[in-house]
């Protein structure tokens, strides 16, 4: 669904493109804040087998009404295409997305955890097998929804006229979501089902809390200072909750850097669509929609895990390199950061192809010559410009001031009034006098289509396909035609010719008929076409580096990152610890809307380069957090508490020393794969 998501706020609601990123992140985020929700019932109340049931269901409900909210009838439309009833979409749209958020949200943490609980502590190879074919299914269906969705929502559907089919591509999750439940609970009783362990996470806000009430109680010098802020709870606390709460804050604090990873990946279902939307999709025979061009994250995920895991790990272990979790991780963030710097050069060359639009400040005029005769124009304070017969000006001219004089040859002139921070063609026709002024576009043409008017210099009346009856001497209405080859049929009721083009993607044209057009000619090459906006011409093929670099980034830092989770979190703390992983994800989102809301960088490169160069930053902070951790068992050291707590006093001693010699004996050990 996120695949299409950016585009349903812009081209459905006709947001602009920062409120679009700013709804869609904020959807992300949330979706990534309920994880904690979902770990405190699954480690609380429910198990994770029951959360997943009970949460994918609410799941369900917000897809169905993210079908229904995209449902309108196109009669009931403004002119720009909104419909009337706007609030009522908006807030179904709201509603929906939130049970989403919601319901993704609290089943997150439960799933990779509930893989995890599949395996005992002598299966650890297996385990992290499994957590590379999880990556591998979730962008298996990642692919194949990148693919197909965008193809639904480009379908032609709607109640009484044709529309772009959003109900349909929110309509086919919420079918399949239902599916996958039905599966998942039918394979109930193959599970190994964890009990859920009480209110974990209450209990571990508590014995936290009562550690800092009771430090900060005896701050006097008399008391001794204590190895670990968390061991001034253990006067309530068993040493074996203290112990764990220790490897969840470990793990937690080196999760600070983390979130500015998330800020550059998830960009790519914003920033980097929107950025196709100004690129030429054109490849032969495929052509993919800006939407489609996700499909090559799952694509590569599904060639980098496999070479990953078999090939490429193995043989840097083979060369005597210890690549730990965490120096995969600090791999991964350096690569998200390159991902950018390509899509700032991307960027740098479409920017070369955008027209120079006018300010909020400034108009534009172009000059269109009906005539049959080449004619001058004076334009103060602009030099004389020609204008051939039936011909455009070369570009538009740009102008400060809104009240401006022409002059057509020496015996026509006339005052024209400007509007501020529009574009505007004066057409010309045979007799000068006659001079009209109409408005054109001001921005690129929407999802890559290509915008069209036909300008009538006859003196009799024509129609034309689409476009209905055209008045002599008049221009028509605007219309969207999508990429590829298009015929028009030129009628005066009794004769017709056709007239055929070929359209790239984002282009803007006005097309001519001449005064002089006669029926028995042949008509389409006496057709002109005038180019007001020019086509996109950088290929969307240019976006794949950074698709790759982004991809190779998250295969080694998100991989990596979920079994390190895992396997550092105690026994009763897995969802917990996969929740703290997943918040991660919501923060680096709440970063982008910062960005794309509060700072408003005026060049989109910049903001790339901006975010690339925080990550390289913050990557650096990471590896030397990284380098002071200290890998550990949490099963081992959860077993050694537990034994020592059945224990008469005078064997938990003798227990107490080999376990302080055992820990520094793992801890001599860890210092050999320390980051």
């Amino acid at each position: 669904m996120r695949a299409v998501l950016v585009l349903y706020f812009k081209y459905f609601f006709l947001w602009d493109d920062d409120l679009a990123t700013s709804i869609y992140h904020t959807f992300v985020a949330l979706c990534y804040l309920t994880p904690i929700l979902g770990a405190i019932i699954a480690d609380s109340w429910l198990g994770k087998f029951k959360t997943i049931i009970y949460l994918s269901i609410v799941y369900a409900i917000g897809q169905v009404i993210m079908a229904v909210s995209a449902i309108h009838d196109i009669t009931d439309t403004d002119r720009d295409g909104t419909p009337n009833n706007m609030s009522v979409h908006v807030t179904l749209s709201m509603l929906g997305l939130f049970l989403i958020a919601l319901g993704t949200g609290g089943i997150k943490p439960c799933v990779s955890a509930f893989g995890g609980d599949q395996f005992g502590e002598h299966q650890q190879r297996q385990r992290s097998t499994f957590f590379s074919i999880f990556y591998l299914c979730i962008n298996g269906g990642s692919l194949l929804s990148t693919l197909i969705t965008p193809i639904l929502r480009a379908q032609e559907c709607g109640i009484h006229s044709q529309q772009k089919c959003y109900p349909l591509a929110f309509g086919v999750p919420a079918a399949l979501m239902v599916v996958s439940l039905v599966v998942f609970i039918a394979g109930s009783n193959m599970y190994v089902k964890a009990a859920p362990q009480g209110n974990i996470m209450l209990r571990v806000c508590k014995c936290i809390g009562f550690a800092i009430k009771n430090r900060f109680r005896h701050r006097s010098k008399k008391y001794p200072k204590r190895e670990h802020w968390m061991d001034w709870a253990t006067e309530k606390y068993d040493k074996l909750l203290i112990a764990q709460i220790k490897m969840v804050l470990r793990v937690l604090f080196l999760y600070i850097p983390l979130p500015l990873f998330w800020t550059l990946f998830d960009q790519k279902g914003s920033r980097w669509t929107l950025q196709a939307t100004t690129m030429d999709g054109n490849f032969g025979q495929l052509t993919l929609q800006p939407d489609q061009m996700q499909t090559l994250n799952p694509i590569l995920i599904l060639t980098l895990v496999p070479i990953m895991d078999r090939i490429i790990y193995p043989l840097i272990k083979k060369c005597g390199l210890n690549f730990t979790p965490l120096r995969r991780m600090t791999v991964g963030m350096l690569l998200a950061a390159l991902a950018f710097v390509a899509a700032a050069l991307v960027q740098l060359e479409i920017d070369k192809t955008l027209p120079n639009f006018p300010s909020a400040s400034q108009s534009q005029l172009k000059v269109i010559n009906m005539g049959n005769t080449e004619i001058a124009v004076t334009i103060p304070p602009d030099a004389p410009i020609t204008v051939g017969a039936v011909q455009a000006s070369d570009d538009y001219l740009t102008f400060e001031n809104q009240i401006i004089t022409v002059s057509v040859g020496p015996a026509t002139t006339t005052t024209l009034k400007l509007t501020k921070g529009m574009r505007h063609s004066l057409v010309i026709p045979s007799d000068p006098n006659s001079m009209n002024l109409v408005d054109d576009l001001t921005s690129k043409p929407q999802e890559g289509n290509n915008a069209i008017r036909f300008i009538n210099g006859m003196t009799t009346m024509v129609n034309v396909t689409n476009f209905g009856s055209i008045g002599p001497s008049s221009v028509s209405d605007v219309f969207l035609v999508a990429q590829g080859k298009r015929t028009f049929n030129i009628t005066n009721g009794v004769q017709r010719c056709e007239y055929s083009k070929d359209f790239g993607f984002g282009g803007a044209y006005t097309f001519l008929i001449p005064s002089t057009f006669t029926w028995a000619q042949d008509c389409a090459n006496m057709i002109r076409a005038v180019e007001d906006i020019k086509p996109n011409s950088v290929h969307m093929a240019l976006q794949i580096p950074q698709y790759f670099l982004i991809t190779a980034g998250e295969v080694v830092f998100s991989v990596t990152g979920l079994e390190f989770s895992y396997s550092q979190a105690p026994s009763n703390m897995k969802a917990v610890l996969q929740a703290g992983w997943l918040l991660t994800v919501a923060f680096g989102n709440f970063i982008v809307l910062i960005v794309a809301e509060a700072v408003k960088i005026p060049k989109q490169w910049a903001e790339y380069v901006l975010f690339a160069s925080l990550l390289v930053v913050v990557s650096v902070i990471f590896s030397i957090m990284a380098y002071f951790y200290t890998y550990i068992n949490p099963a081992e050291i959860e077993a050694q508490f537990a034994e020592a707590e059945d224990l008469e006093p005078e064997d938990k001693e003798t227990i107490a020393m080999d376990k302080r010699d055992s820990i520094q004996h793992t801890y001599e050990n860890a210092k050999q794969t320390k980051m």
